[in-house]
């Protein structure tokens, strides 16, 4: 028998080697087990064929039962299997793919023929992240124009609602949101003109408290409020994050924009302006009044000192600011320079 059994593991060893389906070996064996276990029943006992095969049929049986269950287990096994990688979820695509859409592409290409943009400059926009406080009237186009250059992710903060006086000039409100939060009136206007960025909505006053946390998740910062705390306080936790801040200010017909950056040779706000103004001496809008395109074009001047910024092209308004007159249509720009006595940033811009 135990000849017979090498006989037979000698020709299935052939067979793979020639390369022979592994049906036909097994239907092979097959009938040479049944013409063996035949052969014990049918044929008498003193037939030598059956002494050399063991003499009884009982043998072969046993072999074929323990066949069947080595059959049974591999095809359980080989069931559990499939139903577990069916049950399994599928691997994460790890094929890199583009930052930008065809839409996208589509969209920025203006910004991607400037020389001084382009491919890499969008691509800088795309992955910045800048702050803005304040959704009034400053706030307002600079919010709109960020949104639409693609600057991946915005936030904006403000405490305010919507009122009906803010209409004439704060044109990224509508009549229809009049008591909305202001954040949440501008996150869905900005979203509805560029769905491609993120808005990060905060719905209250900046405080000492969080300002340098919020401060740090953000490339730039941008200050279109109109009272001189939060602008002291958004100046000092600039400077003290390294983040360049864009401010901003208008009254009637007149407004001025600069760029503070002590990190990178500039002033800071309180260079230039280190105590805040008599009372009356500066009023607000809701007291002197402000024409209804001012804020549009110091907004607007905002939004392209930001994207200069980000992109590295050409000249930022560091150490420099612009006074704008639209009443005579007229600008000035003066130098401006960091004072070594400075409390917030001690003149580190007049040596950088």
């Amino acid at each position: 028998m135990m000849a017979l059994l090498f006989a037979a593991a000698a020709l299935w060893a052939l067979a793979w080697v020639f390369g022979v389906p592994m049906r036909v070996r097994l239907v092979v064996l097959g009938v040479v087990w049944l013409a063996i276990v035949a052969a014990h029943l049918l044929l008498p006992a003193e037939i030598p064929f059956r002494a050399n095969t063991g003499g009884d049929a009982r043998p072969w049986l046993v072999l074929a039962i323990l066949a069947l269950a080595i059959w049974g287990y591999r095809a359980l096994l080989a069931r559990l299997r499939r139903r577990a990688q069916a049950k399994a979820p599928a691997p994460p695509d790890t094929t890199p793919k583009p930052l930008f859409s065809d839409t996208e592409l589509n969209r920025y290409a203006r910004h991607m023929m400037l020389r001084e943009v382009g491919g890499p400059g969008q691509r800088a926009l795309k992955q910045a992240k800048v702050l803005v406080i304040g959704a009034g009237g400053l706030g307002s186009p600079a919010l709109l124009y960020l949104a639409a250059a693609g600057v991946g992710t915005i936030g904006v903060i403000d405490d305010d609602t919507v009122d009906g006086t803010n209409l004439q000039r704060q044109i990224i409100h509508t009549d229809a949101r009049i008591g909305m939060p202001k954040v949440f009136s501008a996150q869905a206007q900005m979203q509805a003109l560029n769905p491609f960025v993120t808005v990060q909505p905060y719905h209250r006053r900046l405080t000492e408290a969080e300002a340098e946390q919020l401060f740090a998740q953000y490339d730039l910062i941008l200050d279109g409020t109109d009272n001189f705390d939060t602008r002291y306080l958004t100046n000092r936790i600039a400077v003290q994050c390294g983040k360049p801040l864009i401010a901003a200010a208008i009254t009637q017909w007149e407004g001025q924009i600069a760029l503070y950056d002590p990190a990178r040779g500039g002033p800071c706000f309180e260079c230039l302006f280190p105590e805040r103004p008599a009372p009356g001496l500066v009023p607000s809008c809701a007291e002197a009044g402000v024409i209804a395109p001012l804020p549009g074009v110091l907004g607007s001047m905002m939004a392209v000192e930001a994207l200069k910024t980000l992109t590295n092209a050409g000249a930022p308004l560091r150490g420099a600011l612009v006074i704008y007159d639209g009443l005579y249509g007229e600008s000035r720009r003066m130098t401006t320079h960091a004072r070594a006595d400075c409390p917030v940033c001690h003149g580190k811009g007049a040596t950088a």
